[in-house]
C-alpha cells in the first residue's frame, strides 16, 4: 500500500474496515492520541481496550436520553421547510434511461450503434479508473444497508415504513433518489464490455450480506455527522472520476461516462447539503452535545459504506482497493482533509463558544486542529515510504478478468 493509501485506510473514502487493527505507523500514532486523551480519565494509567470501549458506548448512548431526542422531535417543522425541499419531484428527476442507450427509443439498429460507440469510448479508459468506477458502483448498489441504518435512529426513523413525519419522508425520498445511482452505473458496467460482470455482481452481494458498521449506530447526532461527511466524500469521488474519464483537460475521452458520474455527483451534493444543514441546526439547538458528537465521529474516523467490500480471495482486498483509488486520484488523503476542513468551516466549529462545557471546548479545539495533524501524518508517511524504496506490486483484479494493477503495497 502506498504511504498516502495507508493513511486513507484509516481515514478516508473508500475508507477502512470498521475496528481494523493498527497495521502501520500511521494507525499507531492515531491510536496514541486516543490513549493520551483517555489516560487522564483513568487516573493517569493507560485505559484498557475494554474500558475505552465501555466509555465510548456510554458516551454515545447518553444521546438517547429523552431530552436529547426531544431536540430531534422539535426539529420536525424545520425539516419540513429546510430539508425536504432538497428532494426533487419524480417528474423532474433524471432516470438511468436518460443517460444510456434506450432500445425502445433507438430501435434495434440505433441501439446497436449506440452500444458500439459506448464500448469504443469505454475501451480508452485505463484499468485503474475502471476499477475505481466499480468500487463506486458497488457502494451505490449496497443501498439496502443505508436506509436500514437510518431507520435504527431514535426519534427520526420510519417506524412503519409509511410514516408521515418529515424525517420518515426524507429517508424514503433520499433512498429513492439514491437507488438510481447504482442502477445507472450498473447498466454502464454491463454495456461497456470491460468487466467480468459476474465477479462484480458477487462483490455487490457480499457487501450487502456483510452489512456496514457505523460508530454510535442509534444516535441521530452522530449518524447525521457520518452521513454528511459520507455524502460529500461520495460526491468528490464521483466528481474526480468524471474528470479523469472525461474528454476535457487530458481525460480518458469517455464523455458519456463523465456525464453519468457528474449527474450522480450532483445528486450527492444535494444530499450532502441536507445532512449538513441538519448537523448545523443541531449545533444551534444543542451546541455542546452536537460538537462533542462531531468530535466523537471524527476522532474515530469516517468508515465509508464500502469498508467491508471483498473479492472472496484476499483478506486485504479493501486495502488494495484503497491503494488503487489513491494512486488513480479518485479519492485521496487530501480530499479527506479538505472535506473535514469544509465541514468544520460550514458548521462554524471554530466560532463556537456559548453553551459549551469544558468537554465541548476541548472537542472544538481538537476538531480545529485535526486536519493539520492528518496532513502532517501524510507527509511523514510519504517520507517513510520514499526511504523504504518499495516497488509497485502487480495486483490481479477479478472485476477486470484478473488484469493486474500495479500499486505499492506494505
Amino acid at each position: 500500500m502506498s504511504a498516502m493509501a495507508a493513511t486513507l485506510s484509516r481515514f478516508g473514502y473508500p475508507s477502512c474496515k470498521p475496528n481494523a487493527p493498527a497495521s502501520n505507523g500511521v494507525l499507531i500514532n492515531l491510536s496514541s492520541w486516543r490513549r493520551r486523551s483517555t489516560m487522564a480519565a483513568a487516573g493517569g494509567r493507560r485505559e484498557t481496550k475494554h474500558e475505552a470501549a465501555a466509555a465510548a458506548e456510554e458516551e454515545w448512548r447518553s444521546y438517547l436520553s429523552p431530552e436529547r431526542l426531544e431536540v430531534l422531535t422539535q426539529l420536525e417543522p424545520w425539516v419540513e421547510e429546510h430539508v425536504l425541499p432538497l428532494l426533487k419531484p419524480v417528474e423532474a428527476s433524471w432516470q438511468p434511461s436518460d443517460l444510456l442507450p434506450d432500445p425502445a427509443a433507438l430501435g434495434d439498429d440505433g441501439f446497436h450503434d449506440a452500444c458500439v460507440e459506448l464500448r469504443r469510448r469505454a475501451a480508452g479508459v485505463p484499468d485503474e479508473l475502471m476499477v475505481c468506477l466499480v468500487g463506486n458502483m458497488v457502494t451505490e448498489e449496497a443501498l439496502p444497508s443505508y436506509p436500514s441504518g437510518l431507520n435504527r435512529l431514535e426519534a427520526v426513523r420510519d417506524a412503519t415504513g409509511v410514516d408521515g413525519t418529515a424525517w420518515a419522508r426524507w429517508i424514503r425520498g433520499w433512498s429513492a433518489e439514491e437507488n438510481r445511482h447504482g442502477d445507472v452505473l450498473n447498466r454502464y458496467v454491463h454495456l461497456s464490455g470491460r468487466y467480468d460482470v459476474r465477479e462484480v455482481e458477487r462483490t455487490v452481494q457480499r457487501l450487502i450480506r456483510s452489512g456496514m458498521a457505523v460508530h454510535a449506530p442509534a444516535s441521530p447526532f452522530h449518524v447525521f455527522v457520518y452521513v454528511a461527511f459520507q455524502e460529500r466524500a461520495t460526491a468528490v469521488a464521483h466528481g474526480n472520476t468524471a474528470r479523469l474519464v472525461g474528454g476535457a483537460r487530458g481525460g480518458a475521452g469517455d464523455a458519456a461516462l463523465a456525464r453519468i458520474l457528474a449527474t450522480v455527483a450532483a445528486d450527492e451534493k444535494r444530499h450532502e447539503e441536507a445532512y449538513t444543514r441538519v448537523v448545523g441546526k443541531l449545533l444551534e439547538a444543542d451546541p455542546d452535545a452536537a460538537v462533542r458528537a462531531v468530535e466523537y465521529m471524527m476522532r474515530r474516523g469516517i468508515d465509508m459504506p464500502s469498508a467491508l467490500m471483498a473479492d472472496g480471495r484476499h483478506d486485504d482486498f479493501y486495502a488494495r482497493y484503497v491503494a488503487i483509488a489513491q494512486q488513480a486520484g479518485t479519492f485521496t488523503v487530501s480530499d479527506y482533509c479538505s472535506i473535514m476542513e469544509h465541514l468544520i468551516r460550514r458548521w462554524g466549529v471554530e466560532e463556537l463558544a456559548a453553551g459549551l462545557s469544558g468537554e465541548g471546548r476541548r472537542a472544538r479545539d481538537y476538531l480545529c486542529g485535526l486536519p493539520h495533524k492528518i496532513r502532517r501524518m501524510e507527509e511523514r508517511a510519504q517520507d517513510r515510504a520514499a526511504k523504504a524504496g518499495k516497488k509497485p506490486t502487480a495486483i490481479p483484479i477479478s472485476w477486470i478478468f484478473d488484469r493486474p494493477i500495479s500499486v505499492v503495497l506494505p
